[in-house]
Formats: structure tokens, sequence, C-alpha cells
């Protein structure tokens, strides 16, 4: 274990210990690879720098809950179990996984970004090129009621209530009514899963990862999608996308969407985090403060969220943020992930 690893990890031990206490983490891993069966190749290999980076990174936070994200999915989840293992053998334990095939590199054999070609990753429900590519996973120490879990991956955008569906300029739909009629709004997954607590109680983790709101046109297809995948968490709050979850809950993942910075509608995100129904612990480090994420041209950016409801007790927040000097991923450029790991430790009693 590296010397900053093995500092952070005598760093969190030494935290008070709290019998009620859970720390929960999320982590845009950015792991997935450009096929099939090649990041499980390179997570059992155990060479690979990044991979191994991103264990040091987990195993030093040593969240009980760990929400990931951009890890490529296949249908018998052997990539999370060898990635499990892979933990395990650092220390870091989860005995249950959960992870369902997502939104992204799901084909849809339509033209669903309007570049008049067939079988782009763009015309995948969500950008991918292959089945599974860059979806989401969950570790947990706390079991994880499978038969209750809600996936609201399949959720056409054009039912999300008041939708903001991309139109050409003489306002027929964008790309094509036929595409409308088929695409989902999530453009990796949003998941409702129940835990059980070790009080006996149940904590519910809603999770996702919305698409960035770039690399459209005028239409502006992503940006509103992307508003849309943050505002469905309030809507599905309200009960308007059936019984509304069971609290408390935490809201983990990612926006892409920072609330003062970047393109976007960042009223979405500020919604979200100003609602009451919810709490903002507002994580941050010593070395970049609120960011989560630094972009080689934007720079430094909160796009990476968690969220707790209202009646939750917050003991600690932070990102974890490394030093620079540590070494860097050939595939990033930067270390493990350009995203950094947030952490949240909360208590089940009772604000």
């Amino acid at each position: 274990m590296r010397g900053w690893a093995a500092g952070l990890l005598l760093l969190f031990f030494a935290l008070p210990v709290y019998a009620d206490t859970l720390r929960i983490a999320t982590f845009n891993t950015e792991l997935s690879r450009k096929g099939p069966g090649v990041l499980l190749r390179d997570i059992e290999r155990g060479k690979d720098p990044q991979i191994n980076a991103v264990i040091a990174q987990i195993t030093s936070v040593n969240p009980d809950i760990l929400v990931l994200q951009g890890i490529d999915w296949d249908y018998e989840n052997r990539t999370l179990q060898a990635l499990q293992h892979r933990l395990q053998q650092s220390g870091a334990t989860y005995p249950h996984i959960f992870a369902l095939q997502p939104n992204s590199g799901m084909a849809s054999d339509l033209d669903l970004d309007g570049d008049g070609r067939l079988g782009g990753p763009r015309d995948s429900q969500g950008y991918g090129s292959f089945t599974g590519q860059d979806g989401n996973a969950v570790l947990s120490r706390l079991p994880i009621d499978r038969d209750t879990v809600r996936d609201l991956s399949p959720l056409l955008w054009r039912d999300l209530p008041g939708a903001q569906l991309p139109q050409h300029p003489d306002g027929s739909p964008f790309p094509s009514a036929e595409a409308q009629q088929a695409q989902r709004l999530s453009s990796t997954a949003h998941w409702v899963i129940p835990l059980s607590a070790p009080d006996g109680s149940t904590l519910t983790l809603l999770t996702f990862q919305a698409t960035p709101p770039l690399f459209d046109g005028p239409e502006d297809r992503n940006g509103k999608r992307n508003a849309d995948e943050i505002r469905m968490w309030q809507l599905l709050l309200d009960g308007a996308l059936g019984p509304a979850p069971q609290t408390p809950l935490v809201i983990a993942g990612g926006a892409s969407l920072d609330p003062h910075r970047g393109d976007g509608q960042r009223r979405a995100i500020t919604a979200l985090l100003a609602d009451p129904r919810l709490q903002d612990p507002g994580p941050t480090s010593p070395e970049a403060g609120l960011s989560t994420v630094e972009w080689e041209n934007a720079g430094r950016m909160r796009v990476d969220y968690l969220l707790p409801s209202a009646d939750l007790k917050v003991l600690e927040a932070g990102v974890f943020w490394p030093p620079d000097s540590e070494p860097t991923s050939d595939q990033t450029g930067a270390l493990a992930s350009r995203h950094r790991l947030v952490w949240l430790d909360i208590s089940l009693d009772q604000r």
C-alpha cells in the first residue's frame, strides 16, 4: 500500500466509532474499457495501475456502502465479482453486490442522435458502443432487499411528467417522433435499492449517473435529458412516479452538473440541492473544496453527490482528493479517475 493510502487508512480508522454509524461513498471510477470483457481481464490480471489506484482509494476510505459509476456490466456480473474479490484481498469486504443492465450501450436499432446513421454509440439508449459499457454498481456490507428494488431505467423520457423533449427548429420532435416513442430517460440507470440496516430498519439508496449536458446541437438534447434525469428524483419523492421511496434515504451518484459552473440547466441541480426533504452536507477536501472532478479544460467542478434525507443525522462528509504527485493512469490522465470519491458518515438515529 502506498504511503498516502496507508496514512489515510490510519486516519479513517482513528475517527470516532459509533455503533450506529454508516459510511456511504460514491465514486465514478472511469474504469470502463473499449470492449466487452476487457475490464474483467484487466481486473483479474492485477497489474493495471488505474484499477490498483481505484482499489487503494476505496480501501483507504473503507465505506460500508459503495456506489460506483463507470464500470462495465456483464450478464453474470463477473466483472463486479472480480472487483469484489480484489477489494476483499485489499481488506475491504463487501458480501453484497448489485448491478443491473444499464441503458448505456443498449442498442435501439433507431437513429436516436439524428446523425442520419444507425448503430453508433449515441444510438444506444445511453451512450455506449457495447452492451453494459460504463454502467453502475453497488457493493454493500448491508443486505440488499432485491425483491423490492425498483429499476426506473426503462421509463420512457416522454412519460416523465413535464418532460423537456428536444425539438427541431420547426417544433417537430428531435430527431424523430419514432425515436421519441422509444427513447428512455436514464442514460445509465436510476435504481431505488432498499438496504437492511443493523438496527432492523431500512435505508433506501437512490442511485444514478446522468448524461453530461454536452456533445449535442442547438436542440440541446443532452442538456434537457440531463436536467430531466436529475429532476426525476424530485418527481419520485413527490409520488408522481409511483409510491414515494421510504425514508431514511440517500441519493448517491453523478449528476454531471455543477450548480455554479459549466454548461447545462443548473437550476435542475440547484433545485435538488435546495429540496427541503433532503440535506446537502457539502462534502469538501482541503485540496479542492466542494469539487469532485478535475477536467482538463473546464477545471474543477462539483458533479458527484451524496444527498441524505432530512431525517438522517450527518456526522462527517468529505471528498477524497489524493495528492497530484501520485502515479497517473494512461487511460484517464489522472490518478485513478478524473472524478474523486465522495463519502458521508450518517447515524440512523433520528435527528
